[in-house]
Order: structure tokens, then sequence, then C-alpha cells
């Protein structure tokens, strides 16, 4: 698609390196292996926006299921804001997911400009900063042990849409850990940390209770060394603030999430990390 002489096509894989490369120059601090999972969510839910047929800016259009779509990764050069490439490039995301209930987390200074594209909005997440490792040694196994499938109706229940590519690839890739927890009914919840540009980050972090998640942290943060990691919490599980205050870790960020149908009835006691502001 040209118009006004901006070209939005579907990134190649490489171009999603180099989208990477812009977020982590925002300061987003990407995951390691964040390229290899994102795109085999929806390898074609990347697009770049080309000015005189350079790479000018990047947003991704992630499908999940028949019915829910998230937008993230929607980035304009800084040399190049101000001009049509965020508009053509909002259109294309917007048309890849056209039919969809679509989310994002979108920077709470721009919660204006995305009601007046008909998103409403649902509820804050916060990221937070921690250095305080665990001690490891708890009840959370390698999610290995566990059936795929499991993981994946239990995944399904909290994202609110099955994403099994997504998964397959989160859950195998280098440079990270995921660990879960057995109850007698099955799997109660399961977290992955994964290493970045920047220290670690936990996401998802699922869990039955609070009691649950706190022993999933311990064991992830085991793995920390003492370096910085970041969890991104929805606000309205005051449990999951409280955790994250009990450890001392410090609020560097927030998100609007919105949505430009209903929100979906999420169970937000469970979420005590969402996996990315990137694919929700």
């Amino acid at each position: 698609m040209k118009t006004n002489g901006i070209t939005i096509r579907r990134m190649t894989r490489p171009e999603l390196d180099l989208a990477l490369d812009w977020a982590a120059a925002e300061g987003w601090n990407p995951g390691i292996g964040d390229a290899d999972c994102f795109y085999a969510a929806d390898p074609g839910g990347f697009f770049v926006a080309l000015l005189d047929g350079r790479p000018a800016g990047s947003v991704s259009a992630v499908r999940y299921g028949n019915d829910f779509g998230f937008i993230g990764l929607f980035i304009v050069r800084p040399e190049h804001r101000g001009g049509r490439l965020g508009i053509e490039l909002g259109k294309a995301a917007l048309a890849h997911l056209q039919g969809r209930n679509i989310g994002l987390d979108g920077v709470l200074k721009k919660i204006a400009n995305y009601r007046s594209l008909g998103f409403h909005y649902a509820h804050k997440n916060i990221r937070f900063e921690g250095t305080r490792c665990g001690k490891g040694g708890g009840r959370g196994r390698p999610l290995a042990e566990f059936d795929f499938e499991a993981v994946a109706d239990y995944d399904a229940k909290c994202f609110g849409s099955r994403r099994e590519a997504f998964l397959q690839a989160w859950l195998k890739q280098d440079n990270a850990v995921a660990l879960g927890m057995k109850g007698a009914q099955g799997l109660t919840g399961y977290g992955v940390l994964r290493k970045c540009r920047t220290g670690y980050k936990l996401g998802p972090l699922f869990a039955d209770s609070a009691e649950l998640a706190e022993e999933l942290m311990d064991g992830l943060t085991a793995q920390t060394a003492g370096a910085a990691y970041y969890l991104d919490v929805p606000e309205p599980n005051k449990a999951a603030v409280a955790m994250a205050a009990q450890r001392q870790m410090r609020e560097v960020f927030a998100t609007a999430r919105m949505y430009s149908k209903q929100a979906p009835a999420l169970p937000l006691e469970k979420i005590f990390g969402i996996t990315t502001f990137e694919l929700g």
C-alpha cells in the first residue's frame, strides 16, 4: 500500500529485528529472543513503513484465534514524527485486525488519541523493577514437565484467547526459564523469565493465588543473580501490586490497556504479570 510517498508493507523476519532495535532505543528493553517468538505468533501481522524506500516506522497487529488481536511495536522514527507515517501504520494495523476485538497497551498521555479511534480504557498496567533474588527451591517445576495442552488451556483462560503458536516458541526460547505449579486439579500457575537487553522480564506470571505467584517469583528470580528484573502488573490485581511492594520493586512505567470493543472478562486476580506490552 502506497500513500503520499509512504509505502506500508508486511515486514520480513529480518526487519522485525530492526523494529526491536528501535524499541530498544525507545527504552522498551525487548527480550533477546523476542523476534522469533513474536513472528511465530502471526508472521503476517508485522508492518513496516518506508519513506523514500527506507524503513521509517513499524507496527504489529497480531491475530489470536478468530476474534481477538493486539496492536504493539507502534514506532515512528524520531526524525519522521509529526507527519502521516503514524496514521498510515495505524490504518494497516486496524485493517489486518478488522472485525476483531483489538487490545493495546498505550502510553498514558495518548489515551485521548486512542479513544478518538474508538478504543475504550480498561485499566492501567504498571511496570515494576526489582533486584531482590528469590531463594528458589520451592514447588515450582520446569514447565517442560507439564503437558503442553494443559499449559495452553490454562494460558487461554488468563489471556482470553488461544495462542499455541506463540507459546510453542515462547516456552522453548533460549535464555529463558519457565516454571509451573501443580495442584490436585492440575496446573495452578506458571511463569516465564527471559533475558532482555538489560536484565530480565517476567511474563506471563499467572497463578490461582498470591501464594502460588510468590513461589513462582521466588523460583524465577533465583536465576537473576542480582540483575534487574521487570514485572508488568495489571493495577486491579491488588495482591500483585502488594507483592511488588513487598519485594521493594519500584514503578518505572505504566500503560493504558484499551480495547476496541468491550473489555474481555479476564480473571485479573490470576494475572500477576502480563506477557508483553507488545503482544498482550
